[in-house]
């Protein structure tokens, strides 16, 4: 289909010098739509064993063959026999569990977890989650065939002797590497819609057909495509029970409903096996194979993509023709989103704390640029408005909406963006085209495939259909609980383990320098560490979970014969997440200036109180000492910012030395590079990290991704952005996530939603800014949500690169949220 210009018509036409009420400008879902909201939104999370059944059923069946090929008839016979429905009020098909919201179990990672909290779910505090007796036997029923004879126990089983105390003490927070599946990436629907799995399965077929099989490595890549076409094969029958299912319900409903039933029979039978002819198809496509990649594995930030760009040409069509409305296509995309709150995932209870509220980051990318005879141009086009208005309209925490802004930005459009901000969601994130564009450029990514780049999950980002796993979400890194090991020698504080080498202690050292020439020496001795367990895990992951329709879909694996863990992709970059950079900085700051510059305490004296937790009369005059007067990070002030940098450098410096285990394998890339994007990390980190020379008290959240801590930042959101674009953003492509809150009276203001658009216009523009996101709510209602939470249901807060219903987060992160400081403008 060939795309042309986007008409420039008014959508959502508004005085934006005039007070307003967003929630009139938006509009409201249709009657039904709405009710199908309330539906899904009551549903009790439950844990369903049904996939974890059917997937031992065919690992038991299934013994002797390949690896890959084994995963490819697990999906067949999880498709082939699990339960299907299909909603009264939806026009899109497709389930990933018996009931909407519920959790499906993976066995095949590991059941450890699920059998040690099988009576516990339900008493969490926050990621509630119910089970019934009968649940709690089917998994019992199943746990012996999985006793080590899973991902968890095969990389545990790899991983060095000399790595195995950051195991036990959870310093790299690897719970969601070794429980689950990768994702964090985006598939290439655009050639999925316009090929359909027919195209694929034909380019298997013929690879297939061309290998020399007197070639050793043709024997492998045999298997991998007989496994992609047993894979596509089991998409169509899939999709076909839907289409038989909807022709079965149409035969007793009312006309109206039947005439919906039978057209979602006609899509079912169609796609996304063939490809897609109208905007409801194309839509039909995306989320049956959305739900297909859910069910063959549980990562979580597998991601929609660029949207607007790969399903406009289809409505703009469907709109020519007079086949839709924009009305009718604003429906199919609520309900849309409604079908992807659907989908959920259930976590360890170590893992929810720093993955709080259940989230699974799909994410939706609308704006940017795209090249038009080489140059680029801005992308808005009708499909982005209706896009921004439905997740408007639906509010939820689902899907994870990301803008692409850049110096051209349609300025109505970005009007529209803080209209949707002044709602309270959280939404829409914001990543910078001026940063990232020429940082994949400069990493190797092809000019149009860097123009082409997606959100991933959270704040990373990379190209949709030819990037492999793990964009971001490698180890964690927390740099405070590091510093403090590093100032006592080389031993954690929290648990008395020896993680790195003594490089001597800070109530032996003399000057700031000795401290910082020993952190140096500690956290690429740590960096190198966290390799070594990374690459354990994910030759693991290689050998054990292949996924074959993921990997299908990701180019180039069909033209490889490789799955995406084995260099499939045409793009291989990972990040870890570094956590706490904010207090990192500040207690460096702290000890430089009142330790070795002013002299006011004494290495002992801190160090007492630290350890202490700043006990007594004397521990807190040593707290309020540290903090009186130091420079904090966020308030543009180079002195502390400096050491931010300096403190960050020799992490980004060493982790470029360690390939991935893709590296020289086929992809571009097989390296790693900085991320911050940590999630809500920082409230988990921050319980297993004693107290810090910042002044925060042992077990208190450390600040979230790049953001200043709690009340640090004293002189505005633009202080903030100068401390922010200080860091070597173009080497943390991993993501520099930014979160602000400000108050609805705030942004009610006409002036201060223009100064916001300045603002933003300056840190992206002339600082260069990466990302930054706005929860627009007050601390009163936060407060008011903890008391009475039966008032506040709907509730939906930013979290950190993802929002979250407010009553499903645990104590300490909704703490930690109310914390955050409200900007004025």
């Amino acid at each position: 289909m060939t795309v042309t210009a986007a008409p420039q018509a008014p959508y959502l036409s508004f005085d934006n010098t005039q007070p307003q009420d967003p929630t009139e400008l938006f509009g409201a879902l249709t009657p039904r739509m709405q009710e199908f909201r309330e539906e899904v939104l009551s549903e009790k999370p439950y844990i369903d064993a049904e996939r974890a059944l059917l997937a031992t059923e065919a690992y038991e069946q299934s013994k002797s063959q390949p690896q890959v090929m084994r995963r490819a008839r697990m999906l067949s016979h999880i498709l082939d026999h699990m339960t299907v429905y299909i909603e009264d009020k939806t026009l899109i098909a497709g389930n990933q569990a018996t009931k909407n919201r519920n959790a499906p179990v993976f066995p095949e990672y590991t059941l450890e977890f699920v059998m040690n909290e099988l009576d516990l779910f339900e008493k969490r505090d926050g990621d509630v989650f119910y089970i019934t007796d009968q649940t709690k036997d089917q998994i019992r029923s199943v746990a012996p065939f999985w006793e080590n004879n899973n991902l968890r126990s095969r990389g545990e089983a790899l991983l060095p002797e000399e790595v195995q105390v950051y195991m036990e003490t959870g310093l790299f927070g690897m719970e969601g590497k070794l429980n689950a599946g990768d994702a964090h990436l985006a598939v290439n629907h655009r050639r999925v819609l316009a090929e359909g799995l027919a195209g694929y399965e034909r380019r298997a077929r013929e690879a297939s057909a061309a290998l020399d099989l007197t070639d050793p490595a043709s024997i492998d890549k045999r298997v991998f495509y007989n496994a992609v076409l047993e894979t596509i094969a089991a998409v169509k029958r899939f999709s076909e029970r839907y289409a038989a299912l909807a022709r079965e319900q149409a035969a007793t409903a009312t006309p109206e409903r039947a005439s919906e039933l039978l057209a979602i029979a006609d899509r079912c039978e169609r796609v996304p096996y063939e490809p897609a002819r109208t905007f409801a198809e194309a839509l039909q496509a995306v989320w049956m194979l959305q739900v297909v990649l859910q069910i063959e594995s549980n990562g979580h930030s597998l991601s929609y993509g660029r949207m607007d760009q790969y399903v406009w040409p289809y409505l703009q069509a469907d709109l020519e023709a007079g086949r839709i409305t924009e009305q009718e296509a604003l429906e199919l995309l609520g309900n849309l989103w409604i079908k992807t709150l659907t989908i959920n995932k259930v976590r360890s209870q170590t893992h929810t704390l720093s993955s709080a509220g259940s989230p699974m980051y799909q994410n939706v990318t609308i704006g940017g640029q795209r090249l038009v005879d080489g140059e680029p141009v801005d992308a808005v086009n009708p499909l982005s408005y209706l896009i921004l208005q439905s997740v408007a309209q639906t509010r939820l925490t689902q899907p994870n909406l990301t803008v692409r802004y850049h110096h051209a930005i349609d300025p109505h459009f970005l009007d529209l963006c803080v209209e949707v901000w002044r709602l309270g969601f959280g939404m829409p994130a914001m990543n910078n085209d001026e940063v990232i564009v020429p940082s994949f450029i400069q990493w190797g990514v092809a000019r149009e495939d860097a123009y082409d780049y997606s959100a991933i999950g959270c704040v990373e980002t990379a190209v949709p259909g030819k990037w492999g796993y793990r964009c971001t979400g490698m180890s964690y890194l927390n740099f405070p609980r590091l510093l403090l090991c590093t100032m006592n020698g080389g031993v954690d504080l929290t648990t008395g383990k020896r993680f790195a080498q003594d490089y001597g202690r800070f109530t032996e050292m003399t000057s700031f320098d000795q401290l910082m020439g020993a952190w140096d020496k500690t956290i690429r001795e740590l960096t190198r560490a966290s390799v070594i367990v990374e690459n354990a895990i994910d030759l693991a992951s290689e050998r054990d979970v292949p996924d074959v329709l993921c990997s299908a879909l990701t180019d180039d694996c069909i033209g490889r014969g490789k799955t995406i863990k084995e260099g499939g992709a045409v793009y291989d970059f990972i990040s870890g997440l570094q956590v706490g950079i904010a207090n990192m900085a500040d207690s460096l700051a702290a000890l430089k200036k009142v330790v070795f510059e002013d002299e006011r305490l004494t290495t002992q004296q801190v160090w007492d109180a630290l350890v202490s937790d700043f006990a007594g009369e004397e521990g807190e005059a040593v707290r309020q000492a540290l903090m009186a007067g130091t420079p904090r990070y966020g308030n543009d002030d180079d002195y502390v910012d400096s050491l931010a940098v300096e403190a960050y450098d020799p992490y980004i410096d060493e982790v470029a030395k360690y390939h991935s285990t893709r590296f020289g394998r086929g992809p571009i890339g097989g390296i790693r590079y900085a991320g911050t994007s940590s999630i809500s990390a920082n409230v988990g980190q921050g319980m297993g990290t004693m107290a810090t020379p910042d002044g925060r008290h042992a077990h208190e959240p450390l600040a979230e991704g790049c953001s200043p801590a709690h009340n640090a930042d004293q002189n505005g959101p633009t202080a903030v952005f100068k401390s922010i674009t200080k860091l070597p953003t173009e080497k943390i492509t991993g993501g520099v996530l930014l979160n602000q809150k400000m108050t609805p009276a705030m942004l009610a203001k006409p002036q201060n939603k223009q100064k916001l658009k300045m603002m933003l216009g300056a840190y992206f523009n002339r600082l260069h800014g990466y990302h930054v996101q706005f929860n627009v709510v007050s601390r009163e209602t936060l407060l008011d949500a903890q008391e009475h939470p039966e008032k506040h249901r709907d509730l939906i807060v930013r979290v950190a690169g993802y929002s979250a219903f407010f009553n499903d987060l645990s104590r300490a992160t909704q703490d930690d949220i109310i914390g955050r400081t409200e900007q004025s403008l």
